[in-house]
């Protein structure tokens, strides 16, 4: 809690444009800081939740921090994303390695800022190929490390304009 509250300080009183919260063991965003950075957080542009124990992300968390342009969500137990981060309008990287996701977080689809996305490591079997297709902004979908269907492979350029990372496919065994 301590370290939590340092790195919050920290922020609000150097009004810098990020707050590093990772690795803090947060199993929820604190309310707390809400109040604590009420000032500060039409400025604050990043915002690293990383390797902590989110099971979820609240949509107030998202209403109050709307400004974010990158947001580094890796290494936690979420499996989806509030509706609110349609809201995120500057929104244009987030990490969401290393979590729960089975399908892709359909509210990112509607994130037209959004350049780079990276969900490797999680278990998403299925992915919104046409949403996606629409997307302007993206140029980065990381999808590597996911059981993720054989119709997500025939997503080549110029289909999709933008780089589409997969693990190889793996050898189908002799019988």
């Amino acid at each position: 809690v301590a370290r939590v509250a340092r790195k919050v300080n920290d922020t609000v009183e150097n009004k810098t444009d990020s707050l590093d919260l990772a690795n803090c063991k947060l199993m929820t965003f604190p309310v707390g800081i809400y109040k604590a950075m009420r000032s500060v957080t039409e400025g604050i542009h990043h915002i690293s939740l990383a390797n902590n124990e989110l099971k979820s992300l609240t949509g107030r968390f998202v209403t109050t921090f709307n400004q974010l342009r990158e947001l580094n969500l890796a290494g936690n137990y979420l499996h989806r994303l509030p509706e609110e981060v349609t809201s995120l309008l500057h929104l244009r990287v987030i990490n969401l390695s290393r979590n729960r996701f089975r399908r892709f977080p359909e509210p990112l689809a509607a994130v037209t800022t959004l350049e780079t996305i990276d969900l490797e490591e999680n278990e998403i079997v299925e992915v919104p190929t046409e949403k996606l297709a629409t997307m302007a902004s993206l140029r980065s979908l990381n999808l590597r490390a996911n059981p993720v269907g054989p119709e997500v492979r025939l997503l080549v350029r110029p289909l999709v304009p933008f780089d589409l990372l997969l693990s190889p496919e793996e050898p189908v065994p002799k019988a």
